[in-house]
């Protein structure tokens, strides 16, 4: 069997398919990861074994033009722009996806929706089985959660009926990414789809995240198959200068902001915070270039590192509520300060207060009273001892699980 594993994303979209594109090529199956082109991709994915067939294009670049074109743009501007962003993607993705899945029987698709159609195009253009995966169950459609908000077409206010939102949110995918995918469409001839979420959901929904820290309630919207986060195990040391600085003293808080914006001003507010409590921090610098703020010896800088190897050793995590980082930290037993900005951060950070295994911060601009106060709160006795609890919880084999599961599900007729 040939599986082309999809995504167009940030390193939480590529890391976890190096880990299911390993697990399956460890049952025998030809797998390989169409991902943006980046190099840190490529590394990540040549360390994991699994071959990368690159994207349309590299994508920080990419996602730093489109975060500044919408920075200052009204909510009907941005929608604007999400179509025509979605136009794009899909029609450059359908490019790169037709030349990645040559010779394969299946496309398991993850990341940008517009990606994904791309990928259900590819596999239903060349007969191919398709799958949609997702590491969150808020995009899901349950009567348990409401939709994702997009600029443009907000939610109606007091509105509680999550069945009801649901249906409005087929016609707030339409009208966003319908005719970028229709269009594509009919340049293939094909006719035009009413419904374009359901199309790109598919019939079955691979949910790519740890039960204990997102757990599926059985929805009768859509049917999903839970099986834990992949993990892809990593046996790298740490760097030399950071493993003098963690034995030099008590244990450092961690900074990091991944790729998402907020960084930049986020930095000094997070320093700050930590230095009011008396501890360390270790910075991660992430795609907004985090920096330290003077040349102090409690703050250590670090690019891409080993975080499984890290944060067993921090006193507390603050981040930006991404599903990998969340996933690690809890892992690690370490108490969680998120920061959430997009997606599905809020979600994550509003699991981690509830499973008592960190803070959530009040909204998405921090300062560094508002950092100090949920630090203050992740490091209480009670909120560390539970991290440490639920961290026996969290599953390692969320791959492996879903390599069988997807070689079963798509041996099928």
């Amino acid at each position: 069997m040939r599986i082309l594993l999809s995504t167009y994303g940030s390193r939480g979209d590529v890391e976890p398919l190096a880990a299911l594109g390993a697990a399956l090529r460890a049952l025998g199956v030809e797998a390989r990861v169409s991902a943006p082109g980046d190099e840190e991709f490529a590394s990540l994915l040549a360390r994991a074994g699994v071959p990368l067939v690159p994207a349309f294009a590299p994508v920080r670049e990419w996602a730093k033009e489109m975060i500044n074109r919408s920075r200052s743009a009204s909510p009907d501007d941005r929608a604007r722009l999400i179509s025509s962003q979605a136009t794009e993607i899909v029609a450059r993705q359908y490019e790169a996806l037709t030349a990645a899945a040559g010779g394969c029987d299946a496309v398991v698709a993850f990341g940008l929706f517009p990606s994904c159609a791309a990928a259900r195009l590819v596999a239903e253009q060349h007969g191919m089985r398709y799958m949609l995966g997702t590491f969150c169950p808020v995009w899901l459609p349950s009567p348990h959660n409401r939709p994702h908000e997009y600029p443009g077409h907000p939610l109606p206010p007091g509105i509680t009926d999550n069945r009801l939102l649901w249906q409005m949110d087929i016609r707030t995918k339409n009208a966003l990414f319908g005719e970028a995918i229709n269009g594509h469409r009919a340049s293939l001839r094909l006719t035009p789809v009413q419904n374009v979420r359901d199309y790109v959901y598919g019939d079955t929904v691979l949910l790519a995240c740890d039960p204990t820290l997102g757990p599926w309630l059985p929805s009768d919207l859509i049917d999903a198959v839970q099986t834990g986060a992949f993990i892809l195990p990593d046996q790298r040391p740490l760097p030399d200068g950071l493993e003098a600085f963690l034995d030099a003293g008590p244990p450092p808080v961690y900074v990091g902001f991944g790729s998402i914006a907020v960084a930049r001003e986020a930095g000094q507010a997070a320093i700050e915070a930590v230095r009011a409590k008396g501890l360390r921090a270790v910075v991660a610098r992430g795609w907004a270039e985090l920096g330290l703020i003077d040349d102090r010896s409690d703050c250590f800088a670090v690019g891409e590192v080993n975080q499984q190897a890290l944060f067993g050793r921090v006193a507390a995590a603050m981040h930006h509520g991404g599903a990998g980082t969340t996933a690690a930290a809890a892992r690690a037993g370490a108490a969680q300060v998120i920061v959430p900005q997009i997606g599905d951060q809020p979600y994550w950070a509003k699991r981690a207060s509830e499973l008592g295994i960190g803070a959530a911060h009040d909204g998405p601009v921090p300062s560094a009273d508002s950092l100090s106060a949920a630090l203050g709160i992740a490091l209480t006795p009670a909120v560390r001892t539970r991290a440490r609890e639920v961290a026996g919880e969290i599953r390692a084999d969320g791959a492996e699980r879903a390599a069988k599961w997807l070689i079963e599900a798509l041996s099928r007729p």
